[in-house]
C-alpha cells in the first residue's frame, strides 16, 4: 500500500465517529418521517408501536402516563440510531450496486420481517403478525420501509464520503 493510500484512509475511530454521527442525524429524521404514518394509521384504528411500548413497559413501570409517554417517544429515536448504523453500512458496501432508495426498502422490509413479525412475537409470547392479518401487518411494514428509504435518502453525502479519487474506503480499515 503506498503512503498516499495510507494517508487517504481514515482510521477506525473517525469511521466509527462518523458513523455514529451519520446513524444519529439520519436515524432521529428517519424517526420523524416515520410519524405522521404511525398517526394516521392509529387515527384508522391500525396497530402501531406495539412493541415500543411492551419493550419499555419490562424495564420501567409505574409512571404517570405522560411520562411513559415521553420516554416512549425518547425509546423511539434511540431505536431509530440503532436501527440506522445497519443500513448506512449496506449502504457503503452496496454503492453502486443498487439505487440507495431500493437498499434502504429491502432493508426496511428486512427489519420488519426479522424483529417484528418473528423475533418481537417470539420474545414476547405473542402471535406473528402474519397469524393476526393484513390489517395488523401493513402499517408496520409500511413504517418500516419509510423508515429505510428515508435513511437511505439522507445519508447520500456520507455514504459518498466513502468514495476517493484513489479508490473506495473500506470499513474494515
Amino acid at each position: 500500500m503506498t503512503m498516499q493510500a495510507m494517508t487517504d484512509m481514515p482510521d477506525r475511530k473517525s469511521l466509527l465517529q462518523g458513523l455514529a454521527r451519520e446513524s444519529v442525524r439520519s436515524g432521529t429524521i428517519a424517526s420523524l418521517a416515520m410519524i405522521p404514518f404511525g398517526f394516521v394509521f392509529q387515527l384508522l384504528g391500525l396497530r402501531v408501536g406495539h412493541y415500543g411500548k411492551k419493550l419499555l413497559e419490562v424495564f420501567l413501570t409505574n409512571y404517570s402516563e405522560m411520562t411513559f409517554r415521553m420516554l416512549m417517544f425518547i425509546e423511539h429515536f434511540v431505536i431509530g440510531w440503532l436501527s440506522a448504523a445497519p443500513l448506512l453500512v449496506l449502504l457503503v458496501l452496496l454503492k453502486n450496486r443498487l439505487p440507495a432508495w431500493v437498499v434502504g426498502a429491502i432493508y426496511g422490509l428486512g427489519y420488519y420481517v426479522i424483529l417484528n413479525s418473528l423475533a418481537l412475537p417470539l420474545i414476547f409470547g405473542d402471535a406473528t403478525p402474519w397469524a393476526l392479518g393484513v390489517s395488523v401487518m401493513y402499517p408496520s411494514l409500511v413504517i418500516h420501509i419509510i423508515f429505510g428509504v428515508s435513511i437511505a435518502l439522507t445519508a447520500r453525502r456520507f455514504v459518498a464520503s466513502f468514495s476517493r479519487s484513489s479508490g473506495c474506503v473500506s470499513l474494515q480499515a
